[in-house]
């Protein structure tokens, strides 16, 4: 089947609302870091895109017709040459805002957090998301405002400039669902879209876990 929506936003984008959104209008299910979470048998894969080895993507995508958040965010140019007719979502919001979310949230999870969960799971995703996210995309300074918005930015640069106009939607956090099934051509819920995982509901499963 292959991806039909590729979600290229950073995680902390309202991606998880995202999810349930596509899962709602028919694009479900929507891969998400919570289905790396909830199902260790993942984890190998995407550890080893983490190291930069060879990915099988039908493999690690298979049973989904779309994908949002990290790790598969981390991967939006491959996944958009292995998938040229799935559409593409940029999921974005004020810079500082996602900055001050990612602090409270994912952050220090893969930071001070870091090897220190009560689940082995979890540490290896701590692990894993250190190494592609903290490292990799940060370059270590995850925790400089002026350094990770600067990525972030540049991100969002780079995301508009190399997917065509026709092919790409980018999602404001708090748009609604008018812009998205615009762009996806389907009909708009007669309910509120959804609004998940807050940084406070972030931390609380977060602790319901450890």
């Amino acid at each position: 089947m292959g991806l039909e929506v590729i979600g290229a936003g950073f995680g902390r984008t309202g991606t998880n609302s995202l999810k349930i959104a596509l899962e709602r209008l028919g694009f479900g299910p929507c891969h998400h870091m919570f289905e790396v979470r909830d199902n260790p048998g993942q984890l190998p894969a995407w550890e080893a895109a983490a190291r930069g080895e060879p990915s099988d993507w039908d493999a690690m995508f298979q049973g989904y017709r779309a994908q949002v958040d990290w790790p598969g965010a981390a991967y939006w140019r491959q996944l958009a040459t292995h998938y040229p007719d799935a559409k593409v979502i940029l999921s974005v919001r004020d810079p500082n805002a996602w900055f001050d979310s990612v602090q409270a949230t994912i952050g220090p999870f893969m930071t001070t957090m870091r090897g220190k969960h009560d689940q082995p799971h979890l540490n290896a995703i701590s692990e894993m998301c250190s190494k592609f996210i903290a490292q990799d995309i940060f370059g270590g300074q995850l925790n400089d405002r002026d350094h990770a918005t600067r990525v972030f930015k540049a991100h969002t640069d780079a995301v508009r400039q190399t997917i065509p106009a026709d092919r790409l939607l980018t999602y404001e956090t708090g748009s609604g669902w008018e812009p998205l099934c615009a762009f996806l051509g389907v009909d708009t819920p007669d309910e509120p879209y959804p609004l998940t995982n807050s940084s406070k509901e972030f931390q609380k499963e977060l602790n319901d876990k450890n």
